[in-house]
């Protein structure tokens, strides 16, 4: 059996998440022959690791700005030692 890659090099989050649900609509029909079940089924899953990769990286993307924020003092402007 041949193996069909979904091509993500090229995709967004919200355009893989569409494919996604219409992989979702299309495996949903009663008359969904059962070899098309099957590699639907492969492209959906594919699609899922995907969507999961792209969420993991937002997810560190955002602990490092966090982290980030935590160590960034800001000037508050209140009476820092520095009378005018």
């Amino acid at each position: 059996m041949s193996e069909n890659k979904v091509q993500t090099a090229n995709l967004k989050y919200e355009e893989a998440l569409a494919k996604l649900e219409n992989v979702l609509q299309q495996l949903e029909r009663s008359d969904c022959p059962l070899e098309e079940a099957l590699a639907l089924f492969q492209e959906g899953m594919q699609l899922v690791q995907f969507c999961r990769s792209k969420l993991n990286d937002v997810e560190n993307k955002i602990s490092i700005l966090l982290k980030e924020a935590e160590e960034f003092v800001p000037f508050n402007g209140e009476g820092g030692g520095h009378d005018v």
